[in-house]
């Protein structure tokens, strides 16, 4: 029995489809905090059970019978460490043999403020004694190509990474690689650093988005407080804006770039480049 924590979101989602390729529908649990958001799973015969992270009673039974779990990392920065807690203690008490956990691309040495409450989960992991593997995600592609259109509309990249380079790779490709670890034998005890095959500058970003739109798209690299603002401007809240563009002067100095191409040799494929993602997206 293979189970998928938030198999309601992007991530999840994609996850549930990549599994339903090769295991049985009656093998699969989504675990999910909202089971009417998986209508759609329980009607392909997949086990849909409610697990919330916020309430721990939930999550034993969640996980119960459960052989393999990936544990997609919570989207409630700031309340990360409690939640995940509270996932490992039910895993551990279920007999889960084998946890799958969503980590950050290098945590150990990342300088992105998100690091912290990954590594927290990765150090309660490994005190809790269940064999796990470690899937440290780099930045997805959607993380850019979601503001292609207003790049468009602006003639405008905005960002604070100067020229990072950054190593990022499709939604899908995650999801592929997370439901190899939990398909394959022989994974626990395994880190990977995942992110992809061909990393990026953002100004290579604004190049690629003009020619693929035919208008013209330049890159203006802002100071991080001058980032922060702008984030606020349109609408984010501050702390989501102080995360984003920390994580952008993290980029700065490397820290979403990877070359080690685990990714691609985990999924049997090359990873989707930004041109494709942003071919989508238009």
């Amino acid at each position: 029995m293979l189970a998928v924590t938030g198999a309601t979101g992007q991530l999840g989602r994609l996850v549930i489809d990549e599994l339903l390729k090769v295991v049985p529908a009656a093998q699969i649990v989504a675990a999910v905090r909202n089971v009417n958001k998986a209508a759609d799973l329980a009607a392909k015969g997949v086990q849909v059970r409610h697990a919330d992270y916020d309430a721990p009673e939930t999550l034993l039974s969640a996980f119960a019978g459960v052989d393999k779990l990936l544990l997609i990392s919570s989207s409630e920065i700031g309340k990360r460490a409690p939640q995940h807690k509270a996932a490992i203690d039910a895993a551990k008490a279920a007999g889960v043999s084998l946890l799958a956990y969503t980590s950050l691309l290098h945590a150990d040495i990342s300088p992105l403020m998100l690091a912290e409450e990954h590594l927290f989960t990765e150090a309660y992991i490994n005190r809790s004694g269940i064999p796990a593997v470690i899937l440290r995600n780099g930045w997805y592609n959607e993380n850019y190509t979601v503001s292609v259109a207003s790049a468009i509309e602006h003639g405008a990249v905005f960002g604070c990474a100067n020229d990072g380079k950054l190593a990022t790779a499709s939604r899908a490709d995650f999801a592929a690689a997370a439901a190899k670890v939990l398909t394959q034998p022989a994974q626990a005890g395994k880190v990977y650093e995942l992110a992809g095959d061909e990393a990026f500058t953002l100004s290579q970003f604004a190049d690629y988005i003009s020619a693929a739109s035919g208008k013209t798209v330049v890159y203006n690299n802002l100071s991080e407080s001058e980032f922060i603002a702008l984030l606020e401007q349109v609408g984010l809240p501050a702390p989501v804006a102080v995360m984003l563009a920390n994580s952008e002067s993290g980029a700065a100095i490397g820290g979403l770039f990877d070359n080690s191409k685990q990714l691609s040799a985990l999924i049997g494929r090359p990873t989707t480049t930004i041109q494709q993602s942003i071919n989508e997206a238009l």
